[in-house]
């Protein structure tokens, strides 16, 4: 594990150092409930690999980036989200309300949503 990665709460789930409770998993994702939902319905997709964010993933790995977002509606699927709708978030950078820098998507569902968020 890297410098960086070893900091990462994120990577430290996936290497078992931090309990987490785990959905799904697919060969590089990993589906957590979300410690503080936003949602009835609030779970989070996470790269096995340590990304910062959605667009360092993007650049160093598009595949990735496909597969996260393809768990995204496999997540949302399996729990019957589709009929009433679900929301995916992928926040990039501080100002945005990143609070953990290894890049995920959030997985909303349960209620209704407006717009615009925040």
């Amino acid at each position: 594990m890297s410098e960086a990665a070893a900091d990462c709460l994120f990577c430290r789930i996936v290497a078992g150092q931090v309990p987490a409770q785990v959905l799904r998993r697919s060969a590089r994702t990993w589906s957590l409930q979300d410690i503080a939902p936003q949602a009835p319905f609030h779970v989070l997709v996470v790269p096995t690999d340590h990304h910062r964010d959605i667009a360092a993933l993007t650049s160093a790995d598009p595949g990735l980036a496909g597969e996260l977002l393809a768990e995204a509606v496999a997540v949302a699927q399996a729990n019957e989200l589709t009929q009433g709708g679900y929301r995916i978030v992928l926040n990039t950078g501080a100002q945005a309300g990143q609070t953990v820098f290894h890049v995920h998507a959030h997985v909303l569902g349960g209620r209704g949503f407006s717009w615009p968020p925040g």
